[in-house]
């Protein structure tokens, strides 16, 4: 039996290396996926989110592998992007699981890890999926377990080499597992992220620093700073992370008993060992000596409110959270502006090729005063990471709507009613969103073939929810080839909304406008600037 012992340092090798492949493959990987849209973002999605994993290995440097997988999947969890960033934190979180409060781990628990990221990625996605990376960390695990089961004497190479050699077979499987893959003629753009890691992580060659791709984990930082009174009672805003060592529940309640004694405006939010703390008080250093008895401190800060007091909001209408709040994504002034005007607290900048990580949207619910929050992804890439800061989340009540287009998600907005309950909302919500059709207009940054339709670099692309319906060399044509679609779906259409973007002219917008109103006599059309890029047109219909 083989009885190498892989330590915390094996491990943020590792991970860091793994990071560093992908960080030089990213592009490839992003040149994967299916549809020739700029918003193929896998590759980026991924490698931000294994940047800010290596990120976390690097500040851990410890001999103890669960200490270090511990911080691994807390740094990915925080750093997620988009689906494929979600499920690689999971596949780390796995990892941490298999191998919770082992110094070190032998070589057949190395394949037990591999079994435990497995088994937390499937768990984490609602349908399942074959042909994406859901596939090739099934193949890593079930190798490396068969690999140790045949072999009393396995080492890590050949763990590793078969793994990847399975996997790599798996992959080239993958094409004939989807027809949306096998239609472009590739692998899973996921899978091959994943593989990259992986096989970055084995190589090891030596590198021991995160990938300097000017990519990464934004840092977390919270500027929710209340206005005092001159004479307020508690004059320190003093916020910070906990890494607990013992455990949370008895830590997390005993501190917060604590901190009722010498402040208030209390919020302690935890997740696995990782508890965020901020407290009002006239003490912030006997708060930081107290929590240092249960864990290491991060992204300590602390503000002075009665001097800022006079530059902010009334500290009273600050504590008293509104019944409702909303937190949407989208991209261009012009989209955030008709957000705003729905009543939308916070926008968070991205969509179409920068997914938000799940620390941005967790950073934007929590800013918001409010007792229960609605979140609008506005992306079906998005959704994952949103829902993932939504149980992060437990200072209020969070409540995601799996809006996948800015149309949906202005739709569902429109169905908001205050005086409702957050559930009847929420269906109210939903209802108002499944009426909406959305539309776009981009363009395919590369030749391929999709649903029989053949494109070339630069034409441009009418789709509805996601589905290519048709292409034009002509953006004019383009438009109204996508209103002809979308009207002639719906005898019932009523009103149409144009959002034109950052590369569209008031004036051939208004042009298109007038010929559409001439055409559909009987439709209500609404037309104003988006501002978003890539996107010539997002059009709405109900």
């Amino acid at each position: 039996m083989n009885y190498i012992k892989i330590d915390g340092y094996m491990l943020r090798r590792f991970v860091i290396n793994g990071a560093n492949k992908l960080a030089k493959n990213k592009e490839y990987v992003n040149s994967l996926n299916v549809f020739p849209v700029p918003d193929g973002d896998t590759g980026t999605n991924m490698s931000m989110t294994a940047n800010a994993a290596a990120d976390a290995a690097q500040k851990t440097n410890s001999p103890n592998f669960s200490e270090v997988a511990q911080a691994v999947a807390k740094g990915a969890l925080k750093g997620a992007r988009g689906n494929s960033g979600v499920i690689l934190s999971q596949i780390y979180r796995g990892v941490f699981k298999a191998a919770e409060g082992k110094a070190v781990i032998t070589v057949p628990e190395l394949a037990d890890c591999f079994m435990g990221a497995m088994e937390t990625a499937y768990k984490a996605v609602m349908k399942p999926k074959e042909g994406t990376i859901l596939t090739i960390i099934k193949a890593l695990a079930e190798k490396s377990a068969e690999t140790v089961f045949d072999n009393d004497d396995a080492t890590l190479e050949l763990i590793f080499t078969e793994a990847i050699a399975y996997a790599n077979e798996m992959l080239e499987k993958t094409t004939d597992m989807l027809p949306q893959l096998k239609q472009a003629g590739v692998v899973d753009a996921g899978g091959r992220g994943l593989l990259y890691i992986v096989e970055g992580g084995f190589e090891n060659k030596g590198v021991d620093a995160v990938p300097e791709t000017g990519e990464g984990t934004s840092k977390l930082q919270q500027t929710a700073a209340q206005a005092a009174p001159a004479d307020i009672k508690f004059g320190y805003c003093t916020e910070f992370f906990v890494n607990m060592e013992n455990g949370r529940s008895n830590n997390k309640a005993e501190l917060v008993e604590f901190l009722e004694g010498i402040g208030d405006s209390i919020v302690a939010v935890d997740t696995e060992d990782l508890l965020k703390v901020h407290v009002h008080t006239n003490h912030p250093g006997k708060v930081l000596e107290r929590a240092l008895k249960i864990g290491q401190l991060e992204n300590i800060k602390i503000e002075n409110m009665r001097l800022q007091h006079t530059n902010l909001i009334s500290f009273a209408e600050q504590l008293k959270p509104e019944k409702y709040g909303f937190a949407a994504v989208a991209m261009g002034d012009g989209m955030a502006d008709v957000f705003k005007e729905l009543g939308v607290n916070k926008i968070i900048k991205g969509g179409n090729t920068m997914n938000p990580s799940t620390e941005e949207i967790l950073n934007a619910v929590e800013r918001i005063n409010a007792e229960t929050v609605f979140v609008l992804p506005n992306n079906k890439n998005i959704i994952m990471a949103a829902e993932q800061a939504a149980r992060i989340c437990e200072s209020k009540q969070v409540i995601v709507l799996k809006t996948t287009s800015l149309p949906k998600g202005i739709g569902a907005m429109v169905g908001f009613i205050n005086d409702n309950s957050p559930e009847e909302n929420e269906q109210a919500m939903k209802e108002n969103m499944d009426a909406v059709t959305g539309g776009q207009i981009t363009f395919a940054v590369k030749d391929t073939v999709i649903d029989d339709k053949v494109i070339n670099e630069g034409d441009f692309l009418c789709l509805i929810e996601d589905k290519l319906t048709d292409v034009s060399k002509d953006l004019d044509a383009a438009l109204e080839s996508l209103v002809d679609e979308m009207a002639g779906r719906n005898e019932d259409t009523s009103l149409i909304c144009l959002y034109y973007g950052e590369e569209v002219s008031n004036e051939d917008a208004e042009k298109n406008l007038e010929k559409l109103q001439k055409k559909y006599p009987d439709i209500e059309f609404d037309c104003r600037s988006g501002g978003q890029p890539l996107y010539y047109y997002i059009v709405s219909a109900e």
